[in-house]
């Protein structure tokens, strides 16, 4: 629940974001679904955006941008959380995109594998439930992708099949999760799988539809 150098959630522009989002709602289970609805959607989901630095992965900054990754997401939705006084971790995971397009796919340096995928773990009833709020809706309406929907009681995972129950996302390693952000070992673990000295900065989203 500790605000950190990564899940700010004492930042003052992220409570009253927050505060204004889940006003007039006492329950934690329903302002962790409001949470988790408004970082879906409100934030344009774009591999292509995705910033190596510290800075592009401080919760509260996020607020600036239209855009993320699932990383960026998870991380807003977690401080999200916190601000509001729910226990809630970040989850890191690898998955398979078996859907990636040509372009996706030279991005991450021919790898259809999304290593340190990003989601939340709210601390809801007395157990974890993960909470992954990468596709927004509109996203996976004009790719044929199901979104993922949350009811605060189970998990609500990327979905395995798209609509037209090809293969979709397959979670393939769990990472574990963590009270803060772990950059270190995260961009060494990217370095590993990616080539990183081309990501910079934040692109318009592009086609990464099957090809």
């Amino acid at each position: 629940m500790a605000s950190t150098e990564f899940l700010d959630c004492d930042n003052p522009r992220l409570r009253a974001a927050v505060a204004e989002v889940t006003a007039g709602i006492t329950s934690d289970r329903e302002k962790a679904i409001r949470l988790f609805y408004w970082v879906r959607d409100n934030w344009r989901y774009n591999p292509f955006s995705i910033d190596i630095t510290k800075e592009a992965h401080i919760a509260s900054g996020l607020l600036d941008r239209e855009d993320g990754y699932c990383m960026s997401k998870a991380i807003l939705l977690v401080a999200s959380a916190r601000a509001v006084n729910i226990p809630c971790a970040l989850g890191m995971s690898d998955v398979t995109n078996h859907l990636t397009s040509n372009k996706l796919k030279e991005f991450m340096g021919g790898n259809t594998t999304f290593v340190n995928h990003g989601y939340a773990l709210f601390y809801l009833n007395g157990k974890w439930v993960k909470a992954a709020p990468a596709f927004n809706k509109e996203l996976c309406e004009r790719f044929g992708v199901r979104s993922t929907e949350f009811d605060g009681q189970g998990d609500a995972i990327l979905q395995e099949f798209d609509v037209n129950d090809r293969r979709h996302m397959e979670y393939v390693n769990d990472r574990g999760f963590w009270s803060d952000f772990p950059y270190d070992s995260w961009l060494a673990t990217m370095a590993e799988n990616y080539p990183l000295d081309t990501w910079r900065g934040s692109g318009e989203i592009q086609d990464f539809s099957p090809e």
